[in-house]
């Protein structure tokens, strides 16, 4: 186990490497500067800041100096904003960012989860067919459309919510629908399959014809072998709800770190740009990581063997 875990971090670091240095090198090769704008400064000024941000020296030298910040945790300061560290403004903008995501994961846990096994347990019925059509839609209508839907009927048309804004816990409602819908559609599938294929397994008949009650039998066999195909989708349900996070922000106008980051790259703020890149494959990695781990603790008929699964 132990060496299982190590080899998966250490891959983990390599794909950090790999995706700090690509979004280096993307920003190098970007047409024009980041100090374009409306106004272009003067050469003198703009000699100025190239010297500033150390962007006159050689890319070789601009790379090892970056690399070299970000050991020490320095991400660099913002081109645009002034007096501004880009660790600064990611942790400034992270938290609405972080409450709406987790909410947004728990809700496309729980309502996914509990589709999926509703429609198992009623296969061919009209819950089975009703969470169905449900998944069809939450995957065919992408999540900026649901948005934009959801604003139009549920807050100018009805009403009930604030087309905008995120200032109390009703302003959660229609972001978290919308970054979610599509995740609990996923999840519903996942599990449908997976508690239909179980549900018809020889040790499912072999429990029952033993006397087992029925609570027994979900709670012991269904529900944790079931859910393992979710268990596997978490990470990339994370990176969807993060990286979708960044339209439906923009969206609603919520100032998270998504909306941070679109504004980011209107204004050109490369150092910014770079930074949050990095976070959110911080992010996405960690949560990879660990989902790989609490798989093999869900799933005891893994075997590992020299950091790899048999």
């Amino acid at each position: 186990m132990l060496r299982y875990v190590a080899s998966k971090f250490f891959f983990m670091l390599v794909s950090l490497f790999i995706l700090i240095s690509a979004t280096f090198f993307l920003m190098q090769i970007i047409p024009g500067d980041p100090f374009m704008g409306e106004k272009k400064p003067s050469p003198e000024i703009q000699a100025r800041l190239m010297e500033q941000y150390d962007l006159d020296k050689p890319i070789y030298q601009q790379y090892a100096t970056y690399l070299k910040n970000i050991l020490q945790g320095d991400l660099g300061v913002s081109m645009k904003q002034q007096n501004q560290s880009v660790t600064d403004i990611i942790t400034e903008t992270f938290a609405p960012s972080l409450k709406l995501g987790l909410i947004a994961i728990v809700v496309s846990l729980i309502i996914g989860v509990l589709l999926g096994m509703l429609a198992a347990l009623y296969h061919r019925k009209l819950i089975d067919s009703v969470a169905m059509i449900m998944s069809v839609l939450g995957i065919a209508v992408p999540s900026f459309v649901l948005a934009s839907l959801l604003q139009y009927v549920l807050a100018e048309k009805a009403g009930i919510f604030n087309v905008m804004g995120f200032d109390g816990p009703l302003d959660y409602v229609l972001p978290v629908m919308a970054l979610s819908a599509q995740p609990i559609a996923f999840i519903a599938r996942l599990t449908r399959s997976s508690m239909l294929e179980v549900l018809h397994s020889d040790y499912i008949k072999t429990a029952k014809a033993k006397g087992l009650s029925w609570y027994a039998i979900m709670s012991r066999h269904l529900i944790r072998n079931g859910i393992l195909p979710v268990v596997t989708y978490v990470g990339p349900m994370t990176a969807n709800i993060i990286t979708g996070s960044v339209v439906i922000e923009r969206i609603f106008g919520i100032g998270g770190i998504g909306k941070q980051f679109v504004d980011s790259i209107t204004n050109r703020d490369y150092t910014v740009i770079m930074g949050i890149t990095i976070f959110y494959g911080i992010l996405l990695m960690v949560a990879r990581f660990l989902t790989d781990i609490v798989y093999v603790l869900v799933d005891p008929r893994i075997k590992l063997s020299g950091g790899k699964e048999d």
